[in-house]
Parts: C-alpha cells; structure tokens; sequence
C-alpha cells in the first residue's frame, strides 16, 4: 500500500544495516532479517545489475530451499528506439507471476531500482497467460503454435537463444524466455510423451523434465503483434499497466545506500530522453511517442513507494565502526597463507567459525582437503547456510558457494574464505562441447550457398526436389550452373557434394559440360600433393624439435590465478589447460587462442607468461598498437605484481634512456617478462632466455613482424590469440600445422552487441550520443578514410555540441594517436571519433554506443572487431551500422553488411573467421600469395584433400571412398514433414553419408530421435541401409542385394573374398569366385533386412 512519507526522511531515520561489501556478507544479512511470519517477499534493491545478479545467485546456493526471485531490468533504455530482449522480459514476466501466486511467493526477491519503475501487466491479466506442461497430459499440437506467438515467442527454424520456438512434427522445440536451457516437449497420440532441456549448441538432451511452466516473453502479452519487437509506445497503448509494487503487497524493503537515487536518476534520464526525442520528431511520429508516466512510475510515485515499504537501509561501516568491516586481509600476498589465515582466526575474545566456500565441486574438494590438512581439526560439509549459523564456535565447514571473495561478521562469529583468498584460483567447471559444435558447424549447408560436385564443379544449392528411379520416389539435390543449367543428385551421391563456401553474389559457376572445372580440379590434386609434401616436411621437423619443459612453480602460479576475480569459463579453462600441457610437453608450443571479442583470452596469454616466469624463464606478450601493449603492461603489472616479478614495457612511449635499461635487461635475463609492440622486433632486442612469445590479435601483424617474432622465439613455444584469425592462420588450425582452442563460452555478463543497419539519420545519432551520455558513458564514431573524418567532425558539432568529441586517425603524431586513445580509456571525453585504427586494443569498459559510417567500406573481420570495442561492462552495447542513404551499395556489400548484422551473437567471431575464409581464401599455406588453393574448391573439399594428400606424403593408408551399393527395394528417405527445414534435411543425410563407423552412427541415432522425436518408418529405413553400408565397407562387400529369391553379397576384390572362403556356409548357400548367396529373402523390405543382417553375420563369424 502506497503510503505519503517523505523519501529523504524516511531513508536517514531508518534502521541502518551493515556491511555493503563484499556481497557475501550482504547476502548473509538478507537471510538474518528473513521473518518466517511475514507472507510477503523481503525485497532487496541493489544499488546495480551486477550485484543484484551475484546477490540473488549467492542466496540461492546459501539456502537451497528459500525461494529467491530475481527481478532484472530492461536490457535498453527508453526512448533508445530498440527492444528489450526476450530473455530480459521473460525474466521478468517469470517473477511476476510467481508474485500472483499468494500460496508460494518467493521469500526473497532482489532487483534494482531501474527494474522496479518500469510499469507491468495488471495482475488480473495472468489468468491466461502462462501454462504448466507435464509428461502424460493431453496435448493440442494446432493450438501450440498460436498459444506460443500470444505470449511474445518468435519461431525460427533453430531453437538456439530464449524466445525462439519450432514445431517440427511430433516434437515442439522452445526456449522459455526467462530460461536458461531450451526445452522440448515429444508428443504422440494427443498426449505429451516427455519433456526435456536441452543443449542449444549441440541439440542433445540434457535432462529430463517434470513440469515444464511457459512464461510470456514479451511484456505486451495477450497482443496478435507480439513476436513484434516490443517498444515504449507499443506498451504505452496497452489496456492498462500497473507497477510492481501492487504485486509486492505488503513486503518489506531494504535498499542498498544510494539505489533510491538510482531510480530518480533513471526517471530524470527517461525525461531528457522523452524531451529529446519529441523534440526531432516529425510531427506524426511525435504523435505517437509515449509520455514517461505512461511507460515509467512518475517521480513523486516512486519516491512514495519506495517510503512506504522501506524497513532498513544496507550501508558500509562508518570510519568509526572498524569492527563492522567485512573484508578479509590479503592472505593471499603472504609467504604462508594458511598461517595468516590460523593467526587471524585466533584473534579476538570469541572463537570464530570457518567456512571454507568454492563454486564448483572439484575445487571445493580439492581445498577441502588442504585445508585439512594445513588447518587440521573436524571439518563437515554444509548445504544450507543455517547449519553454519547454529553450529558452535571453533567449527569447520566446507561449501558450496559462488562466491568470489570471502568476508568476516564478526558478530556472528563467522569467516568465510575463498581459494582465491588463499592464492588459489578458481575455475567453471570441465570445457562444454561448445568449441566442437563450432568447429563442426563450418560443413552445414544452406539453401543458396556454393557447391562443389567433384566431377561437375561449382554450382548454387537451390533445394530438395522428388524425382522418380526403378519406379521409387527419392529426394534429390538440385543444383544450378552457368548458363542457366541445373543438375539434379540423387541424395544417395551426396557425398561426391562438398560445401564451397564463398559469396555467391561474387562466384563463377562452372558449366556443366565445359572442360573448365576437370581441369581445375586435375591441376589442383597435383598441387595439392607437393603442398602436403611441405607441409610433411614442416610438421617432421616440428614433431623433432625439443623445448626445455616448462612446469610453473605451483605456488607462485596459484597465487598469480588468485588474482583473476571472475571464474574462468568452461572454454578458457580448457585453453589454459591445453596451453599448460604444451608448455611441459617437451615440443615447441604453436597453439592458437581463437575467441570472440571481450571472451578472455587476454587471461590465457597472462597465466601461460605466468606459467613461464614462474619456472625462471622469459616470456613476452606482443600487441599491435601501443593502446593495447599499455593496457596489457597495466593488467600485467597489477596481476605479477604478487609473484614480485618486474613488467618492462617497450613501445614508442618508452623514453630512449628506459628502452636501453630494457633491453640490456632483456639480454642479460633480469627482465622476466615483456609487454611491447612492433618495437620488440626492432633491432638490439634479444632475448637471454624467451621461453614463450604470446602474439594478440595476430590478425594485425604483417608476415615480416611475425616471422622476426617467431625467430625471436626459436625453440621456444609461441602462443596466438584473436577473435577472427586471418584466414591461413584459420586454415593452419584446420589442417594440423598448429593446434586451436576456441572459446565458444562468453563470459557470464557478456552480452550479445546489439547490430542495427540503416541509413544515416542525424536524430539517430544525436538521440544515441546523448544518451550514452546520460547514462554516464563514452561512444565511438568511427569513419572508413581520414578525409571523412574532418566532414563527420562538423557534423557531430552540429549535432551534439554540448559533447566533447576527441579525435584520432593514422595521420596524427604517433605520440597523439597513443595520447588521445589512452586518455579516452580513462574516461575523458564522450565521443572519440577516429578510423579503424580502434579496431583492435581500445579496452573502454564505459564505452557502450558505436556509430559507423560507410560500414560497407570494412570487411567482416573489421566490423565484427569495431564492434567488439563496445559493451564490456556490465552494459549491453550497440553498434549503428550507418549506411550512405544516397549512395547504391552494390549486392556483395549488402550481404556483407547482412552477414555481420545476423552473425551478432556471442562467439559470432569464429564464424565470421571461416566466413571470411570462403570469402578471400587463406592463400598457400608454405608461401605469401594469397590466392590460394582453397579458393578453387572450397574449405570443406580442401581439407578433404590435404588430408588424403598428407597421407599419401607420410606413407599411411589413404582412406578409400568407395561406397556399397545397398539393393533392399527401399532406400529410405527423411519425410519432410519429420524434418521440414530443407538445409537440415540436406546435413542429415549428408552426415548419413560421410559415417565410417558404427559407434558414430549410434550417436547419430540417438541424435535425431533427440531433436526430432520418434523416427518415422522410412527414415529408420534410411538409417538401417546406413548400417549395413558401414558393415560392408568393413567386411570389403561392394554390393548387397536382397529380394524374395534370396541375398547376395559381391566382394570388391577377390582378396577380400578369399578372407572367408574358410567358412563353413549354411546348407543352401552358394559360393562364386566373389560373389556369397544365400536362399533367404523377404517379400517385405523388413524381411529382406533381416536376411541381408543374418548373411552379414555369417561372413563376420570368426573362422572355425
């Protein structure tokens, strides 16, 4: 209930709580003031996302069976012209909902104050809008599809991010919008036959699933334009709104010092926006722009509500009250940390208890144990955080808890420590099959993409057509030519198909019955061949050489890991995992780090250097611009500075005097470690003993810095690293000159860039400029050529006056350029304006808005890292593709841009990488040009014949691609109503096609059953010819063949023959020089199968 209470006086007479910091104490006191008579939520307002995040996350693992709910905001701000995205309302549409259910509310729910401003459904609105799902119900599979589109979900052929779904059939796949894992619900006779989550990379299921609840994912619910983007004037229309507080009833508050001016601060934000844009408006769209009381709670609304329910403010402690404080001394920077930590527990009049907490299980047993061991004394593992709290004094407990830092409440008697505190470090768990997923995602087909028929060439792949063969319907691939010609291939020859990759707007497509392409391709095999004898070569003298092993010295390095404050995910712990086995194999490391822009690769590099100091080598970290060389020597220094390890700099920064200390240091090994840029390659540089040289963003460097950079560390172990690795680097990775890792998994804030193409708009710049600016951030303006600099400078003038606009391009002193970029990370000035020399190494964490003009001018790779240089905060970020209204962009640019404004995802990177590679090629792989094989054939034909070719040159066995015949009179297709996506259809079979063993195909199975639900006769049929290829290839049988007068099975050679001819057959078989019959047919085509099984089981029996 609203209550008239002035704000300021409510807040400074209120009961003050403390400490603020670190979360883990914040979240301790949350579950002290829990009162298990109130009905209503306790509801906590942080003063920011991130913290309500990590709070809300910390309560849940605390208290397993406390209901926590946490309330985000929009993931946009209003009047920004873009829309909340599924995840965020569904989200929120998720806890509201769960506020309407009086008989089991959450007990605690945090948010933020911008969250809680924003007006909702009314509450008399849930009654149609959310449905429970369990196994065994009945289910309307015609009904789904418009129930699904009237909450807000979008339908899409993949089901990958939340608010998408897809019917396919007997199976409805969606990803609940306030989820983290999509779902899918199998049906069958009207009936739901089970629900299960699953994953999004690989579409296997994950776990099976009880009762599934369906929330909105849209904030406009009930509305037949839902799947629209949503949007303030769109919400302002609906019947009627209300505000969380009417869903918060009766429920306490406690307000984190200074969130409740947050909230006024948004509100002031949201009317300087309101004014901004009614003010450039045109007259009818200014018509349609909502009011701020429409859309937000007013001012003085807030400001009461907040009064009302306010019960205690959480503050840090006061300079006076050191006994309040709850952070824990540096443990960690101490020669004995577990000593430190004994001294500190034994201090004070009352004894304390333990709690050592970690976020994963094998790290908590690991430290479980080591603190047993350094500690001694009876330890027990707690669940809930209420055993700690009535356990006595002295006690010990491990737990699980994702918490970052540990805290000390005296008044409880509690400490609560971490790995980290202690110098050890902390990781997310085993690597997920996220990199693989990718690394396999490069052979899928699309309708439209270019194709390589091994003996017909290039062509467009259009689609699936039916045609007729021996009387029997089959699916066929059809393919364009030159000249208007199209070929028809029966899916059964899809595996002389190969995806070629490149644009098509830029392709010449061969002709069917020209010489062109036999020629090409009889060439190219010759080529191919003394390419791999290179390569053989290369890889001989790589498997020879021998590097001193490197093992990091485990105490220093730990302490070095401690100082990372976030868990690595799951892929970069699996980098650092593989670079550390590199490191102590014996061999010179060649590895590549490929992850998206903002993934972490910049922390595999620094422990891999770590890995090297600590065992008493020399390491160097190179980048491509002094910005970036800068804000790695400053990371460095901060996180080196526990293992008192000196961090040299070396760039056109560094002062004459201070580069000669550096490189006598370097020379006589009393600097360990280096951070520096194209300098280091610079003559008088020389090492006395570099055991490892990290390369960031290697895209950037030429052929020449990298060969001296390579020579540098002769015998040693190199390490790349970069969102989108120039295409031969890609294709070394692919073909096994140097090992990749890739990081698939964001980090758990990083958020997908929002991408908007269009033409240039003067009030689109100016509203976005300003307000990045309201919220406290920076933009950037970035132009293609320096002569656009000074025009878009006076157009910016003109436009955002009260802004100051920092400038910086190629042709400024080198000394300016690293001045005003510096200058910028630091936070001065609101909009750099420069040219694509930010592209790589501009680390401006309150940098959130990109503009490009004449995006069509940059390549994939560019744009994709321009935009990377946004959002790597805690705010999501967006980049405005700008384009020129009055200039044609021509169909390949179009694409291009399309390309980068679809692949905006989190990981887009690598996709864009083999993207490019289809696009430019990766030029020979043992020289410079860059017109390389691949462009004649395509990536995914090449790698097939480097391969082949690398066998031939090492002297293994080629593979044979012959493949059985398989005569059952029935080939079996994939019904299109199983499968209705034509492209995923396409890969199916195609993968059918290239198994060559049977575990694989097992894999397979289980595969389509999981995605697509229970497989239709003439699939299964599809798939038990596959089988018996797979059997026949193994047992050297070129034709199997079955009917109602019996089997046959004809060997390929009278060698492979010859192997059985010891068998004893069974009476009425016969035996030919190659050729095995035996009587036993089939009238039906599961007969014939059954025969054709048992003959095969007869020739596979073990000689008597």
């Amino acid at each position: 209930m609203l209550q008239s209470v002035d704000l300021d006086t409510r807040v400074s007479t209120a009961e003050t709580i403390t400490p603020l910091h670190p979360v883990g104490a914040t979240a301790v006191r949350l579950l002290d003031r829990m009162d298990a008579t109130q009905t209503d939520p306790l509801v906590f307002v942080a003063r920011t996302e991130r913290r309500a995040r990590d709070i809300a996350s910390l309560l849940r693992a605390m208290e397993p069976d406390t209901a926590v709910a946490y309330f985000p905001p929009w993931d946009c701000l209003p009047y920004d012209g873009l829309a909340p995205s599924r995840a965020a309302m569904g989200q929120r549409m998720g806890v509201l909902r769960w506020l309407t259910n009086r008989r089991n509310l959450p007990r605690i729910l945090v948010t933020t104050a911008e969250a809680l401003v924003r007006r909702v459904p009314p509450r008399s609105a849930w009654k149609m809008l959310h449905r429970e799902f369990r196994a065994g119900d009945a289910f309307d599979p015609d009904a789904m599809r418009p129930f699904l589109q009237s909450l807000g979900y979008l339908f899409d052929d993949r089901v990958d991010e939340p608010g998408e779904a897809a019917i396919r059939g007997r199976v409805v796949d969606f990803f609940p919008a306030g989820g983290s894992l999509p779902c899918r619900i199998e049906h069958a006779d009207g009936r739901i036959a089970s629900i299960r989550s699953y994953d999004p990379l690989t579409q296997r299921t994950i776990r099976e699933i009880d009762c599934l609840i369906v929330d909105p994912a849209s904030e406009l619910v009930g509305d037949d334009s839902a799947p629209e983007p949503v949007s303030d004037a769109r919400l302002s229309r609906a019947r009627r709104t209300e505000t969380v507080f009417h869903y918060l009833g009766d429920a306490r508050l406690l307000l984190e010092d200074g969130a409740e001016g947050n909230g006024e601060a948004f509100l002031d934000a949201a009317q300087a926006a309101f004014e901004e844009a009614r003010d450039g408006a045109r007259p009818r769209a200014r018509a349609g722009l909502p009011a701020p009381d429409k859309i937000l709670m007013r001012p003085a609304e807030w400001r009461e509500a907040l009064a009302g329910a306010l019960d205690a403010v959480i503050a840090d402690p006061g300079a006076d009250e050191p006994q309040a404080v709850a952070t824990l001394p540096n443990f960690a920077a101490e020669a004995a940390p577990w000593s430190a930590l004994r001294a500190f527990l034994g201090k004070g009049d009352h004894p304390m208890r333990l709690v050592l907490a970690a976020g994963s299980r094998p790290l908590l047993n690991e430290w479980h144990r080591r603190a047993r061991r350094n500690l001694g004394g009876d330890w027990e593992r707690a669940t809930a955080w209420a055993t700690v709290g009535a356990s006595a004094g002295n006690s010990r407990w491990s737990m699980l808890l994702p918490v970052a830092e540990g805290f000390v409440l005296r008044d409880r008697g509690v400490v609560v420590v971490t790995p980290q505190d202690l110098g050890g470090h902390t990781a997310a768990g085993s690597a997920e099959p996220g990199s693989a997923a990718l690394l396999a995602a490069i052979d899928d087909y699309e309708i439209g993409d270019a194709v390589v028929h091994i003996d017909h060439g290039v062509g467009l792949l259009r689609g699936l057509e039916t045609i007729e063969r021996d009387g029997r319907p089959l699916d066929a691939l059809r393919l364009d030519y030159a000249d208007d010609a199209s070929l028809l291939v029966p899916l059964e020859e899809i595996g002389a198909l190969w995806r070629y990759g490149a644009d098509p707007g830029d392709l010449k497509l061969d002709r069917l019955k020209g010489e062109g392409w036999i020629n090409r391709r009889n060439d190219l095999l010759g080529r191919v061949q003394e390419t791999a004898r290179g390569m053989v070569d290369l890889m001989s003298v790589r498997r020879k050489a021998k590097a001193r092993v490197l093992k990091p010295e485990r105490r220093a390095f730990e302490r070095f890991c401690a100082g990372f404050p976030y868990p690595l995910s799951p892929d970069q712990s699996s980098a650092v995992d593989a670079v550390l086995a590199d490191l102590a194999s014996g061999r010179p490391m060649d590895r590549l780090v490929c992850g998206d822009v903002g993934f972490g690769k910049t922390e595999v590099g620094l422990r891999a250097a770590a890995a090297a100091v600590s065992a008493g080598r020399q390491a160097a970290i190179v980048a491509p611009t002094t910005v970036l060389a800068k804000q790695h020597t400053r990371t460095a220094l901060r996180r080196f500075r526990a293992m008192g390890v000196e961090v040299a700099h070396l760039s056109r920064l560094t002062s004459p005097d201070e580069a000669k200390r550096i490189r006598a240091g370097l020379a006589s090994g009393e600097i360990r470690l280096v951070v520096g840029t194209h300098a280091l390659c610079g003559d008088g540089v020389a090492f006395r003993d570099l055991a490892l040289m990290v390369i960031d963003e290697e895209q950037r460097f030429g052929a020449r810095h990298k060969a001296r950079l390579r020579n540098l560390a002769k015998g040693g172990h190199v390490l790349t690293m970069t969102a989108t690795p120039i295409p031969r680097t890609l294709q070394a990775s692919f073909v096994g000159l140097n090992d990749i890792s890739v990081i698939a998994t964001p980090p758990i804030l990083r958020r997908p860039i929002r991408t908007v193409l269009q033409p240039f708009d003067e009030g689109l710049v100016r509203d976005a400029l300003l307000r990045e600016k309201r919220r406290q951030g920076q933009s950037f303006v970035v132009c293609p050529r320096v002569e656009d600099i000074e025009p878009m400078a006076e157009r910016l003038r003109a436009l955002v006056p009260e802004l100051e606009v920092l400038v910086v391009h190629g042709k400024l002193p080198a000394e300016t350029i690293d001045e005003v970029a510096l200058s910028f990370g630091e936070g001065g000035g609101d909009v750099l304006l420069a040219t694509n020399i930010i592209e790589s190494g501009l680390d401006v964490p309150a940098a959130n808005t990109m503009i490009v003009w004449r995006p069509d001018r940059f390549g994939l790779a560019q744009l994709h890292q321009l935009r990377g240089r946004v959002g790597r905060g805690s705010r999501r970020g967006t980049a405005y593709l700008l384009t020129d209204p009055e200039a044609d962009l021509g169909e390949a640019a179009a694409k291009r841009l399309q390309t980068v404004e679809r692949l905006s995802g989190l990981g887009a990177g690598f996709t864009i990488s083999t993207r490019d590679l289809d696009l430019r090629g990766a030029g020979e792989l043992l020289g410079e040009e860059q017109a390389g094989h691949l462009q004649l054939v395509g990536l995914s034909l090449y790698r097939h014949l480097i391969e082949r070719a690398l066998a031939v040159a090492e002297g293994k066995p080629v593979p044979d691609d012959w493949t059985p015949d398989i005569v059952m009179g029935a080939s079996g297709s994939i019904p299109a109503e199983y499968v209705p996506d034509p492209a995923a259809r396409i890969n199916l079979y195609s993968r059918i096609d290239r198994l060559r063993d049977r575990s694989g195909l097992e894999l397979l199975v289980e595969e389509i059953d999981d995605r697509f639900g229970p497989i239709p006769t003439q699939a299964k049929i599809l798939l038990k010819a596959a089988e018996l290829r797979l059997r026949c290839r193994e047992l050297g049988i070129q034709k199997l063949a079955s009917g109602p007068k019996g089997t046959a099975a004809t060997f390929r050679t009278r060698d492979d023959a010859a192997r059985y001819e010891a068998r004893r057959l069974p009476q009425g078989w016969k035996r030919a020089e190659t050729k095995l019959v035996s009587p036993k047919g089939g009238e039906t085509t599961a007969e014939r199968f059954v025969a054709a099984r048992e003959l095969l089981d007869a020739i596979d029996l073990p000689a008597a």
